[in-house]
């Protein structure tokens, strides 16, 4: 628990005075570019607090100068806050509508324009798709999980079809991006952080405009994302 308290000691003696400075701040100047350096910056030293290394690979296969939709595999409450500050440029998230409830970080998130998605209602649904369209215009990256959850397993779980929705749509890069690691150090229904190494695979991106079928841009994402896991973290059947 130890590396638990760390960084949690970090997030708040850090995360509370920056949002107590920086929501107000963003809110006159209409510019989150310093409370989205500060969140990164606090997410990173957090991470470090727990004793968690980083290996991360793939840069050179991030378009510059463009928005991307990073798809993502998810196996730990630890993946956002070492995939986000390590993704260049600023980047939105789809995530649970509740989080954006959570004190502090709930309206820090708003001003960050990330996207609340409510699964059980389709109405919300498409409202959250077509925010999510806006914020890509706006030069904004959107990291997307994109079985919707966290794998129990760790194996790689069916995605869901509304991100790819998304890429159709906006036709912007999808980069497929796994990660690894994250779920030995913090196992889905514990508080205890284990330390250890994190590792991060940017892989090659794909164009969605190369593909005539939603299906076939979801087929390519995925293959991408099981070759480049490892084995037992790929699905046991397709």
């Amino acid at each position: 628990m130890l590396h638990t308290l760390s960084m949690f000691l970090v997030c708040v003696v850090l995360g509370v005075p920056a949002g107590i400075v920086g929501i107000p701040l963003t809110l006159i100047t209409r510019d989150i570019s310093l409370l989205y350096k500060w969140g990164n910056g606090i997410a990173a030293l957090g991470v470090r607090a727990a004793g968690i290394r980083l290996d991360i690979q793939g840069y050179e296969h991030i378009p510059a100068g463009r928005a991307c939709i990073f798809m993502c595999n998810h196996v730990s409450n630890l993946d956002p806050p070492i995939l986000l500050p390590k993704i260049p440029g600023r980047a939105s998230v789809m995530l649970k509508a509740s989080l954006m409830k959570i004190p502090l970080l709930g309206p820090a998130m708003r001003l960050g324009k990330y996207v609340p998605v409510e699964r059980e209602s389709r109405a919300s649904a498409i409202k959250s798709l077509r925010f999510a369209t806006e914020v890509l215009k706006e030069g904004i990256h959107m990291v997307v999980f994109a079985e919707g959850t966290r794998s129990r397993t760790g194996r790689l779980l069916p995605f869901k079809k509304g991100p790819f929705h998304l890429a159709e749509n906006t036709k912007v890069p999808v980069i497929p991006t796994v990660i690894y690691g994250t779920g030995t150090m913090l196992v889905k229904g514990s508080w205890g952080i284990r330390p250890g190494t994190a590792h991060v695979r940017f892989l090659d991106p794909i164009d969605p405009a190369q593909y005539s079928e939603r299906d076939a841009l979801m087929h390519a994402v995925r293959e991408s994302m099981i070759a480049a896991l490892p084995v037992a973290m790929r699905p046991e059947e397709e």
